[in-house]
């Protein structure tokens, strides 16, 4: 492995919602006319953008002065190839260094925060202006790091999916999922809104808005009116758990195996019985995606690779 400074970073950044908004409606004016006409506030956005591009300038200068690096936005992330010994660099928001750590195996990288007055930054502890400390002991192997377990999709084509957070199982579109599951010896046709499996890192988010939401229907029902404490789990824990969302039970479909947990030797089994429009995506990254459609099986279970954010 390259020592010191011969180590190349990788900057990874992210648009803008301004650059978004301009980009659809083609110039800053015509987006702002849109925004404003509906009675929001641009300056918000235009604040945003600004408060992100000084401290990207600010890390493009620490960059500057280490030599080797190279700057991509997060879009091209499924296609870049990254050097085993490259150090990752993500400039914030939370969802930057997720949709960034899925495509790593065991590079070290390093979350920013561009605006610590907008966003929690629970995966982004340092600031730009802590970068220049930071690389030569990334690079000598001196600073600590948290290990991250991902999730795996594998299809039965041998395509694979990883995810940081969640993974996504169901329709594209606002229909019904229809699909076999298996797991834990049980086998059942279901037909729901998806399903999500969620790594221990996304045992805070998607999966316990899903619990907790449950929770509180159920109490609405009959069920104990002080719900049950929902415990996330370490984020390297070495276990996933899944939800079914919103399981729908018919003559044809089945409602006993809806949640569950899957140890590092276990694996959950789907088949999809959609003709069309199935999908499998990770992260929130819809573009990023497997089709899921009539016949394709994927096993889900715990990756072999692991994140590791630098702490």
């Amino acid at each position: 492995m390259p020592a010191g400074n011969d180590r190349k970073i990788v900057l990874v950044t992210r648009k803008t919602r301004l650059e978004d908004l301009v980009a659809r409606y083609l110039t800053a004016a015509q987006a702002r006319f849109y925004v404003e006409h509906l009675g929001a506030d641009f300056s918000d956005y235009e604040r945003e953008h600004e408060a992100y591009r000084a401290q990207q300038h600010l890390t493009l200068q620490v960059l500057e002065q280490w030599g080797r690096y190279q700057a991509i936005e997060r879009s091209f992330l499924p296609n870049f190839i990254f050097a085993p010994s490259d150090i990752v660099v993500a400039l914030g928001q939370d969802g930057v260094v997720a949709n960034t750590m899925k495509y790593l195996d065991g590079h070290p990288l390093i979350g920013l925060n561009p605006d610590p007055a907008r966003y929690d930054g629970i995966l982004l502890p340092f600031a730009p202006r802590d970068l220049a400390k930071l690389l030569p002991e990334v690079a000598a192997e001196k600073r600590d790091s948290q290990a991250v377990t991902m999730a795996e999709a594998r299809l039965s084509d041998g395509q694979v999916l990883h995810a940081v957070n969640d993974l996504f199982i169901g329709a594209r579109t606002h229909v019904s999922a229809i699909y076999e599951i298996a797991a834990g010896g049980a086998t059942e046709r279901q037909s729901s809104s998806g399903l999500i499996v969620s790594t221990g890192l996304g045992s805070t988010a998607w999966f316990k808005s899903i619990v907790t939401g449950s929770l509180a229907i159920a109490g609405q029902f009959g069920q104990p009116s002080e719900p049950a404490a929902y415990d996330a789990l370490p984020w390297d824990a070495p276990e996933l758990r899944f939800a079914v969302r919103e399981p729908f039970p018919s003559r044809n479909s089945q409602v006993g195996l809806v949640c569950g947990r899957l140890a590092s030797s276990e694996q959950l089994r789907i088949r999809s019985l959609m003709p069309e429009n199935g999908v499998i995506f990770s992260d929130g990254i819809e573009a990023d995606r497997l089709e899921f459609n009539a016949g394709a099986e994927v096993a889900i279970g715990i990756a072999a690779r692991r994140g590791r954010l630098i702490v």
